[in-house]
């Protein structure tokens, strides 16, 4: 597998005009135009079509995390607004769905917008009605990290959840390229219809086309469907500022896998998987990579997947099916039906897909990540993908339309 690290980032980039971008959904979600990818040949067509150009028995594969009403205002006395956004849960929780169920009280890393209006010692005051009830949530700074602040987090009654918490307290967080304020709409739109588990900040944009009708079509051929869930982080939005593709640093999330899914996926590596959304991609495939860790240290605890690590990794050709074998049994030693970890990895050009046959996803911003993840499943085809999809009227980004690209030489 070649590295990606020498890349030029001013290799992946394109002229997005401003009018381009979605700034608000299609009023029915399988409307959206779909351009489909395969073998260099691109076709035209809408979502609700999507079962057509999937083969019987192919598993779909689906991220089902939640996005979370992460942004919080706080007016102080004086009128002025600190906005508190919560990005992931303080290392004392073993994982986000712990940390959401705290009562009480929790400790969160946030971004802090107004921080230089917020006095040392000051708690933020937050007064909200939940369930009939005046409810009071406090934010307490507690220590500035590189990238981010520590806040503490408290409320009355105690007796809710975090989760809850944030439900009736926070703002649906709209990615910033939209370039509007959260409207009632959105808390329905900026989320999949198969939403299960809180945590994400952003919304795994390619799922937001599936409708009931599509999951319809797919079963009456025979297709399947199976779920993970990555927590998508901010850092999903942060453009790749480097030179080269080596110096940018990848943001880590976290994710959790059944072993229900991972028997999915073992029993039906003969078939097409094909991965609904760049998170979804970057979780089978970060699967992979943990069961060669299992492989070649068996007594390893933590399979946290580094940005760097399926190019500095041997696998001394060990298979798809030998690897999530592997993941399974160190599964039934661990007396665990849940893996939950976290994953950094990076895929750009020169990576070697493991499990991913086919990928369903949005069109991205310039000089990102999620477009070298792009370019490393259908390589300088991209360029090709995106000009079409510029020159046909396609709309861009989160609200935008999408494509299903087969990889190259699948």
């Amino acid at each position: 597998m070649k590295d990606p690290r020498k890349l030029q980032i001013q290799d992946f980039t394109y002229a997005l005009p401003e009018e381009r971008i979605a700034k608000y959904p299609l009023a029915e979600r399988d409307a959206s135009q779909l351009l489909i990818f395969k073998e260099g040949n691109i076709k035209d067509d809408v979502y609700k079509n999507l079962a057509d150009y999937l083969p019987p028995a192919s598993l779909l594969i689906f991220n089902n995390t939640k996005v979370v009403e992460a942004r919080l205002l706080f007016q102080k006395p004086t009128g002025g607004i600190i906005e508190l956004f919560c990005l992931e849960p303080h290392e004392l929780y073993s994982d986000i769905t712990t940390a959401m169920l705290q009562q009480g009280t929790v400790q969160w890393q946030c971004l802090v917008g107004g921080a230089s209006k917020w006095k040392a010692g000051q708690v933020l005051v937050k007064q909200f009605t939940f369930d009939g009830k005046a409810c009071t949530l406090y934010g307490k700074y507690i220590e500035k990290q590189a990238d981010c602040f520590v806040i503490e987090f408290s409320w009355e009654p105690r007796d809710f959840s975090f989760a809850e918490i944030l439900h009736y307290a926070g703002v649906i967080p709209l990615p910033p390229y939209l370039k509007r304020a959260a409207e009632s709409p959105d808390a329905e739109r900026y989320q999949t219809i198969y939403a299960r588990n809180n945590g994400s900040v952003a919304a795994p944009t390619a799922g937001l086309h599936f409708t009931d009708r599509i999951f319809q079509r797919l079963k009456a051929k025979q297709i399947q469907t199976g779920f993970v869930t990555l927590h998508v982080g901010a850092g999903t939005f942060k453009p790749v500022k480097t030179a080269t593709v080596g110096e940018h640093e990848m943001h880590t999330e976290w994710i959790d896998v059944s072993k229900q899914t991972l028997q999915l996926l073992l029993q039906n590596l003969d078939q097409p998987v094909v991965a609904v959304g760049t998170t979804s991609l970057r979780t089978i495939e970060s699967l992979y990579w943990m069961g060669v860790k299992v492989l070649q240290q068996p007594a390893v605890t933590d399979l946290h997947v580094q940005q760097w690590e399926p190019y500095e990794t041997a696998t001394n050709n060990i298979t798809t099916e030998a690897s999530l074998r592997a993941l399974l049994a160190y599964m039934d030693k661990q007396k665990t039906d849940q893996l939950i970890t976290k994953t950094g990895i990076i895929i750009a050009p020169g990576y070697l897909p493991r499990v991913a046959k086919a990928l369903i996803t949005n069109f991205h911003q310039p000089q990102s990540t999620l477009l070298l993840l792009i370019a490393a499943l259908v390589g300088d085809d991209w360029k090709i993908i995106y000009e079409h999809a510029l020159q046909n009227g396609y709309r861009f980004l989160s609200y935008g339309d999408g494509s299903l690209l087969w990889v190259k030489n699948s």
